[in-house]
């Protein structure tokens, strides 16, 4: 007779799957126009010179490149990415940053470094549905920040602050995860002046910040005084160069950083030495700022074909917000509407988005939804929109 096998982990049976990839799963059919993962437009991808930048690298340096490499992450692209961050206003030096697999590992990371079973964090609501999960693994107590169409409310944010005690707040102030919101300046003073008095550390995470169509940049958080010294920045190369790569960063203060350091010896050991190499290269060859223009060009028409066609889309009241940048629009259906439940007309219907629900840490709005602009051309959104209609109509 075999013996039972031991239970898995609590934190494995307690956090579920995400919506969203099991969502893409279901809509990989290539009839499917779906406005639900927020996929940069592959056709888009500098895709030749990436090949040349992994070329000569491998052709001058092989030896270095198929080698281990240190934690915090090969030096030159240390080095290029500290130079990217002060020429956008931020003074960096390399030894600040912690190259990561992708931000997604840095938010693991931080709650490696940061949480026990228990420890509050606080959260934007609705807010990314992956750091919902990694703060769930840890065993976090996620608790949401009351929040309207220009963000997290400081004022909610201070009274949560002094009742809960918690360890960090996690913010996507620019172009949010899912809204597409954009946190004010003035707003951003008030949190962090808020971190400063009742300390607490804030993570923020900005994936689409170099993602702007309209609208002036806001300064981060992290470029505060207030906050200098305890504010995390995360950043990732996935939304402006490609998500293949797998290539994020962390810009910490020593004392977090060197935790999270040691927490990835204890992951991975270091993120692939050839990868950060070709991204070095890239960016030591390559006008990286000038393909980006052509991306917000591109990502700036379609967002406008989406905006164009949601009056015609969706029912008679819903409500939408126009985002500055990024890759998402929120919108809502009237009140009785379920947009999980209308999700499955819609899959019949060759067309998907992404429900709200997901992505609340509490009691979700059903009538709430994710569409994603970036991946189609503004002739498939049109389309697209017109199979929505015909599913939520």
């Amino acid at each position: 007779m075999r013996a039972a096998l031991p239970d898995l982990a609590a934190r494995a049976a307690s956090v579920a799957g995400s919506p969203v990839r099991d969502i893409l799963a279901l809509t990989a059919r290539p009839e499917v126009i779906s406005f639900a993962g927020g996929l940069p437009a592959a056709e888009l991808f500098d895709a030749e010179a990436i090949r040349a930048a992994f070329d000569r690298v491998l052709a001058e340096s092989p030896r270095e490149a198929l080698q281990y490499s240190t934690t915090e992450g090969d030096p030159g692209l240390r080095s290029a990415t500290a130079a990217r961050l002060t020429a956008r206003g931020l003074p960096t030096d390399p030894d600040e940053l912690l190259v990561t697999s992708g931000s997604q590992q840095a938010l693991s990371l931080l709650a490696t470094a940061l949480l026990e079973p228990g420890d509050v964090v606080l959260v934007e609501n609705p807010t990314y549905l992956a750091a919902l999960q990694c703060f769930s693994f840890a065993g976090a107590r996620i608790v949401s920040v009351p929040s309207d169409g220009d963000g997290l409310d400081p004022a909610a944010l201070d009274e949560l602050v002094e009742r809960e005690r918690p360890k960090f707040l996690y913010t996507i102030p620019t172009f949010q995860n899912p809204t597409g919101r954009t946190l004010p300046a003035e707003r951003r003073r008030a949190v962090a002046e808020i971190a400063e008095r009742r300390g607490l550390w804030i993570v923020e995470d900005d994936p689409y910040g170099e993602l702007r169509y309209a609208g002036e940049s806001v300064p981060w958080i992290a470029s505060r005084p207030e906050a200098a010294d305890r504010t995390v920045l995360l950043g990732s190369f996935s939304k402006i160069m490609t998500p293949g790569l797998r290539l994020g960063w962390l810009r910490a203060p020593a004392v977090l950083r060197r935790a999270c350091v040691i927490a990835k010896q204890a992951a991975d050991l270091h993120t692939p030495t050839v990868t950060q190499m070709a991204v070095a290269r890239y960016l030591a060859d390559t006008d990286l700022d000038a393909h980006l223009t052509l991306v917000r060009d591109a990502y700036g028409e379609r967002r406008d074909a989406l905006l164009a066609g949601l009056g015609d889309a969706l029912p008679e009241g819903s409500r939408w917000n126009r985002p500055e940048g990024g890759m998402f629009v929120w919108a809502s259906l009237p009140e009785g509407y379920d947009a999980t439940e209308r999700l499955r007309v819609a899959v019949e219907h060759d067309v998907a988005y992404v429900p709200g629900a997901p992505f609340y840490p509490g009691e979700p709005d059903p009538t709430t939804m994710r569409l994603s602009f970036v991946t189609h051309t503004p002739d498939e959104i049109a389309e697209g929109l017109r199979r929505l209609a015909k599913a939520l109509h």
